[in-house]
């Protein structure tokens, strides 16, 4: 399948979905999902920010087995975007990311802009919001930050409507939240994870990683081999946690990173684990190099 590249304009809603379409307002969008609707078919929702790599892929193509009809959105939400981040240097890559999302079987593309996600301005935008969860880890160091994620996703949500939808575990705490504000606002929605994509050198696929260096994709790597190290100290019976986490920092900023967190951590709630405690484990760390932040996890 093959479309256009040039600027995405709203066309007439069709039922013809032999090729992918590309559409920037809900009304349109709400429109075309109608026949698929009536008819019974299964509708898999893909959310991303755009400048898609193969993570992003990914998440189409596990859509595409899960699904009649493959929505993916391409927007780059203002509202979990915090003071002094990368908002205006986001890189936006829709030409390309359309070509890509043709590639990998995707029907429709919905890519709205600004006003037409918060007609009212964000300032006059209810907002939804995790507590607990939301403060933890990346909330911490990104205050407001999942209270964005979470409004733009329930709102998608609700313009898309959904019987599925798909997100990279990569950001292992954004799909936590997700998967508590669904179950505590009854959104009749599947949650499906998709594990990271990485490159070769085990450093896991990101947008952001496009900020960085020669040098720095070669230091970068560190972060996972970090992750892998503190792991296997703890499969072989070290329960010493905070001792671990401060050395895999150490480390870290060894190597060229500066720190954010790094912690070791039930997977059911994302707290530390209390002494004997035998619930399954996860790893989730996040440290800074050069302009990027970076950010990745291991389930133990």
């Amino acid at each position: 399948m093959a479309i256009k590249s040039g600027p995405v304009l709203s066309r007439a809603p069709s039922t013809d979905l032999s090729k992918m379409q590309t559409l920037n307002t809900i009304a349109a969008l709400r429109d075309l999902l109608k026949g698929s609707r009536r008819e019974g078919k299964r509708i898999a929702l893909v959310p991303t920010m755009g400048n898609l790599h193969q993570g992003h892929i990914r998440l189409v193509e596990t859509a595409r087995r899960e699904a009649d009809i493959v929505v993916a959105s391409i927007f780059v939400n203002p509202l979990q975007f915090g003071a002094n981040e990368d908002l205006d240097s986001y890189p936006r890559t829709l030409a390309a990311d359309q070509e890509k999302l043709t590639a990998a079987g995707c029907d429709i593309l919905f890519a709205p802009g600004v006003s037409e996600v918060y007609p009212e301005g964000q300032d006059n935008q209810t907002l939804v919001e995790v507590p607990g969860l939301s403060d933890l880890h990346c909330g911490a160091s990104r205050p407001g930050h999942f209270r964005g994620v979470t409004t733009v996703v329930c709102k998608l949500f609700n313009i898309v409507q959904p019987d599925v939808a798909i997100f990279g575990l990569k950001d292992y705490q954004q799909v936590a939240v997700i998967r508590k504000m669904v179950r505590d606002l009854c959104i009749p929605v599947e949650i499906v994870g998709v594990p990271t994509e990485r490159a070769g050198s085990g450093l896991a696929l990101s947008s952001r990683n496009g900020y960085l260096s020669e040098q720095e994709l070669a230091i970068a790597p560190l972060l996972q081999q970090t992750l892998q190290q503190t792991a296997n100290a703890v499969r072989n019976g070290n329960r010493d946690f905070a001792t671990l986490e401060e050395q895999a920092q150490q480390a870290l900023e060894a190597g060229g990173f500066k720190r954010d967190y790094f912690r070791i951590l039930c997977r059911d709630t994302l707290q530390p684990p209390e002494s004997g405690d035998v619930r399954p484990l996860v790893i989730l760390a996040a440290a800074r190099l050069g302009p990027a932040r970076l950010i990745d996890n291991l389930e133990i």
